[in-house]
């Protein structure tokens, strides 16, 4: 393990909060000083607008966005031509889904997708498909809850236009075989879309290694801000798209009758950008990068495989997930509501996710009516698995006692 120590010092969150056991970053990870210091460094040093004035200070902020946006690019081997900043993962994908699925997908045409999506990655092809006349068809999950290349051979025919499938589910904390489902789906001329929200913290990613045609990620899942994410897109599609938005900074000629667009990524950018979060990102992106995705993913795995060690064989303990190759655990107390369950947590100053995480067709799948999840990051250690646990066994025992069952 990497000194744990020494990066939680980085987090000023710990310092207000030392005994906090933050086992919520699936939904969001925690801000490190240096992110911080680099959105106060605009604010306070360089604070005005960017691609308008033609001041030093200007200059200075456009400068310093451009290089954000080529540093966030190089985190997943694309040209910075081809990365679009946006509001977050979801507004991402929104976006792909209108500018892409209006203009390309027909009546008839087939969207595959998976019971693993999250609400994002799921709602905006279910309301095109909807408008349009198209077809929703799901990759069958294995008897684990995985997607599979072999299953997803199932599913593939000349009639899918769109593959929109998550690289790793924010439940189960599998990772799907996205690479070859992207071969495979390029033999049948289909574009790919990748939600990476959940992958970009652990895993490398590489756009053009991986061939996909858009790929998505939010910097607050990764110790960035809030606030902004990323779309990445193949050049050559991105220059066939419309905006969604029309407004400053995005046209390069504006007439009484006519308009015509900047080049990507501006044209899909109107307006004042999100500057200070687009700093944050890079500097996050920067940070990971000199820990390493490589002793990232490893110390996860380390945390995940001694929590489900510990959990293993449990009485009262329904665990979903033993398998998952991100470090996320979700798990239920037989007979409890997820809901209840987390107050037990919340007392012991335990952070947890309890719900459906809004990936309904998830627990539905599961037949549950949501899960409590604990997901790890460089923060934790040992003892919050320690604490973790121990909780857990809290919990059982009291709702047993409520019930009047006892182990």
């Amino acid at each position: 393990m990497f000194n744990v120590k020494k990066i939680r010092d980085m987090f000023p969150l710990y310092r207000l909060y030392p005994n906090l056991v933050y086992l919520d970053n699936s939904a969001t990870s925690l801000t490190p000083q240096i992110v911080m210091d680099k959105m106060n460094e605009y604010y306070s040093q360089y604070g005005v607008n960017i691609h308008r004035g033609v001041y030093s200070l200007s200059h200075r902020a456009t400068e310093e966005y451009d290089k954000a946006r080529k540093t966030i690019a190089g985190f997943i081997n694309c040209d910075p031509s081809e990365l679009v900043f946006t509001k977050n993962a979801s507004n991402a994908l929104n976006m792909i889904a209108l500018m892409y699925g209006d203009k390309y997908i027909n009546e008839g045409d087939v969207i595959v997708t998976s019971e693993l999506e999250h609400h994002s990655s799921f709602l905006p092809w279910l309301k095109l498909s909807q408008r349009k006349g198209a077809v929703l068809r799901f990759v069958p999950l294995n008897r684990d809850g995985r997607i599979t290349a072999e299953n997803f051979r199932k599913v593939m025919d000349e009639k899918v236009k769109v593959v929109a499938l998550t690289y790793v589910s924010n439940v189960m904390g599998y990772i799907t075989p996205i690479k070859e489902i992207i071969s495979l789906a390029h033999r049948n001329n289909a574009v790919v879309i990748v939600d990476a929200a959940q992958a970009a913290a652990h895993i490398k990613i590489d756009v053009n290694d991986l061939d996909c045609d858009f790929l998505v990620f939010s910097a607050h899942k990764m110790l960035g801000p809030t606030g902004i994410g990323a779309l990445y897109g193949r050049k050559r599609i991105l220059e066939t798209l419309d905006p969604l938005e029309y407004g400053g900074d995005m046209n390069a000629s504006v007439s009484k009758d006519e308009v015509t667009f900047k080049d990507a990524p501006f044209r899909f950018e109107t307006g004042t950008p999100p500057i200070a979060e687009a700093l944050g990102f890079a500097r996050a992106v920067e940070y990971v990068n000199s820990i390493g995705l490589k002793d990232i993913a490893r110390h996860g795995q380390m945390l995940h495989q001694y929590a489900i060690d510990r959990l293993a064989g449990l009485p009262g303990l329904k665990l979903y997930n033993p398998g998952a190759e991100i470090p996320i655990i979700s798990f239920n107390i037989e007979g409890v509501h997820p809901h209840d369950a987390a107050t037990v947590f919340d007392e012991n100053n335990i952070c947890l996710r309890a719900g459906h995480h809004c990936a309904q067709l998830v627990s539905k799948w599961l037949e549950c009516m949501g899960t409590l999840r604990a997901s790890f990051y460089i923060y934790n250690d040992y003892r919050d698995v320690d604490k973790f646990v121990e909780t857990v066994k809290e919990a059982v025992n009291f709702f047993r006692k409520v019930s009047g069952e006892h182990y």
